[in-house]
């Protein structure tokens, strides 16, 4: 919280460049002193929380307050000490206060004797004043198949879910953004003490850290972004930009089972295989398929499309869904976690140390909350909507529709009170991307290359799913490492593996 009184001696701590400039309205939030405590009695000694203070709204600096939740583990060495490393494990809408925790295994001894690892729950998220819209059940299910039957119900629960969240929490809703959380982290930054931010971002972190990165660029440093969003794309783009990437892992998949069909009889050619897979989700979609999680019809089966990147994973359920198509024991209801995990290998959960009653719908509202307000490209009429699903799914037939369909966004009442951010920069970054990823597809991240003139780009050639380094061991690692500790980027963009 805010101490007047210590407000002299931390600000005498601070060389100009660490806090705001004088007279900027945010300069009382780099004099708060923090109080570290440690996160949890069940949690190492060395993991430590506190709450830092920040501006609800950023154009109101002086008006109301919310507490951010941010978590340490110190540097190892004292002597060699480089800085901060701030981190957050995508979502949006996913907590990460515990991500210090979670990633020290994953980094090298030579990283974690130079940084601090700071994490934090976004704002609205977790233990940072947590927002919530009383969404329950398909309310928080974010694609939904086509159909000209289902597409008014579709629409009234995107209105639905829009209305809720504004009745709940209308007077927060407008603030939760990318921009502000950005925002956020420098304040962080000043109240902390330092000059600069290092950062790992993973998924919507990698977008988190670009914006970041272009809204102050003389206080980044090293910035890492594992597993890249196209910061174009933002947000209806990305949706959208799903269903093409899916249609590549698909068309590998047939090729793939194909050249195995002795042992999955899905088809000797991959055009076999596709008509296989086709004519099982028009049967579904007659008659839904027995799961032992319940019945499964062609268009939640096809909600699944991520799992095509683990080739040798969805296989197997394929064949079972067949099979129980045709009469046999039920099939698993859906491919492996690892194959269709929405929010990667690192699942940051709350540290729980300052109790904050965290709403059972939380990352759901919150998601909406940055989607719908990050941008005004939502359009706002439903046959809009409608058209650019026939669109899509004759192009991607494999899940244009889903993509495509109608959202809450299309209802929200403040979309967008920021023009979305336009990501054009020199700020050094590393950018590592795993080839067949189903979420931050490799032309998403080929476009945050292009967005991030200074950055370099490792591809793992043949690589399966979300995550590099958070999913590892991966090829990518040494180079991360050697970037955090040295902060050399590679002289030119690379791939490895094969």
């Amino acid at each position: 919280m805010l101490t007047v009184g210590a407000a002299t001696a931390v600000m005498a701590a601070l060389t100009p460049a660490t806090a705001f400039a004088a007279g900027d309205p945010l300069q009382q939030y780099a004099q708060q002193k923090i109080r570290w405590e440690r996160c949890d009695a069940s949690r190492p000694a060395a993991f430590e929380c506190a709450k830092v203070k920040v501006p609800l709204d950023y154009s109101h600096p002086g008006g109301r307050k919310i507490d951010l939740a941010i978590s340490r583990i110190k540097a190892g060495s004292a002597k060699k000490r480089h800085g901060v490393l701030l981190m957050n494990p995508g979502g949006p809408g996913v907590p990460g206060l515990s991500m210090p925790e979670e990633m020290e295994p994953l980094l090298s001894a030579e990283v974690r004797e130079r940084f601090d690892l700071i994490g934090f729950d976004p704002r609205g998220v977790g233990q940072s004043s947590p927002i919530g819209c009383d969404l329950t059940g398909d309310e928080q299910t974010f694609q939904h198949p086509y159909s000209a039957k289902t597409f008014a119900k579709d629409v009234a629960r995107a209105r639905t879910v829009a209305d809720k969240c504004w009745a709940k929490a209308g007077d927060v809703l407008p603030h939760i953004t990318t921009r502000n959380t950005a925002r956020d982290m420098d304040v962080v930054r000043a109240a902390l003490g330092e000059r600069k931010i290092s950062y790992f971002g993973y998924s919507y972190g990698t977008y988190l850290g670009a914006v970041y990165t272009q809204m102050f660029p003389q206080r980044s440093d090293r910035f890492v972004l594992d597993s890249a969003l196209d910061p174009t794309l933002a947000w209806r783009g990305m949706f959208r930009g799903w269903s093409a990437g899916a249609e590549l892992a698909f068309t590998r998949w047939t090729e793939w089972a194909a050249a195995r069909n002795a042992t999955y009889g899905l088809g000797t050619t991959p055009a076999e295989v596709r008509k296989t897979y086709g004519e099982l989700i028009a049967r579904a979609d007659r008659t839904p398929v027995p799961t032992k999680g319940g019945a499964l019809s062609g268009g939640a089966i096809r909600s699944e499309y991520g799992a095509f990147v683990h080739v040798a994973t969805v296989t197997p359920w394929i064949v079972a869904l067949k099979a129980a198509a045709a009469g046999g024991p039920p099939a698993p209801a859906t491919p492996t976690a690892s194959a269709v995990s929405d929010s990667g290998p690192v699942r940051s959960a709350d540290a729980g140390a300052f109790g904050a009653d965290v709403p059972a719908d939380n990352q759901s509202a919150a998601v909406w909350a940055v989607f719908c307000g990050d941008t005004r490209s939502w359009p706002s009429n439903p046959e809009q909507y409608r058209r650019d699903v026939i669109r899509d799914r004759a192009k991607y037939p494999l899940a244009g529709d889903l993509g495509a369909n109608i959202q809450p966004c299309a209802f929200w009442k403040s979309a967008g009170r920021e023009p979305a951010t336009v990501v054009s920069n020199d700020v050094n970054a590393l950018i590592v991307q795993n080839q067949w990823d189903p979420q931050a597809t490799l032309a998403m991240a080929q476009g945050m290359r292009r967005a991030l003139h200074g950055a370099r780009m490792v591809t793992v050639a043949g690589g399966e799913g979300h995550g590099v380094v958070v999913a590892g061991p991966s090829c990518a690692d040494a180079g991360v490492m050697r970037y955090l500790s040295t902060g050399r980027l590679p002289a030119k963009d690379l791939t490895c593996g094969g």
